[in-house]
């Protein structure tokens, strides 16, 4: 199930590339490609191919990171706004971390009156938020592809 790098960023770059197109890039047959890409989906390698949407294009020209702090500390709290807040469709990402805030919501909305409206209104009536920081992100870059890891010794 060894992949080179060259054959993981062909399918980072392009996960739509047919298997033919894929297979000769990197120099092999095609059905050893398949093999490859298919022992890679059921090992969980693989575990979808998305479509990259840029925010400002849908009017979204706005991105924050907002952090809140949850109580009670509990697991049953912590999911539950984690799962609500990831419903929301301003949010692009939810990340439950350690640190001063328990959740980090990466959200894209219209203009910074909006994102005023969201976390007051939307996350600070919360009972269980006793605390949120806003951080407008000037710029955000997303790696096309990730590099190869080094193996675990």
């Amino acid at each position: 199930m060894r992949w080179t790098v060259r054959s993981w960023r062909r399918l980072q770059q392009d996960g739509r590339q047919t298997n033919r197109d894929l297979a000769e890039a990197v120099g092999i047959a095609p059905s050893t490609a398949l093999e490859r890409t298919r022992a890679l989906r059921a090992h969980g390698v693989i575990t979808g191919v998305h479509a990259a949407v840029d925010p400002v294009a849908l009017g979204r020209s706005v991105q924050a990171l907002v952090g809140v702090r949850i109580r009670p500390q509990s697991r049953e709290t912590i999911e539950s706004v984690r799962d609500s807040v990831a419903k929301m469709p301003k949010t692009l990402g939810v990340f439950v971390v350690t640190g001063n805030e328990d959740i980090l919501i990466h959200v894209a909305v219209p203009d910074t009156p909006y994102l005023r409206d969201f976390v007051l209104d939307q996350l600070a009536q919360r009972k269980e938020i006793v605390d949120v920081r806003t951080t407008v992100v000037y710029e955000h870059i997303r790696p096309v592809e990730q590099s190869e890891l080094p193996v675990p010794r």
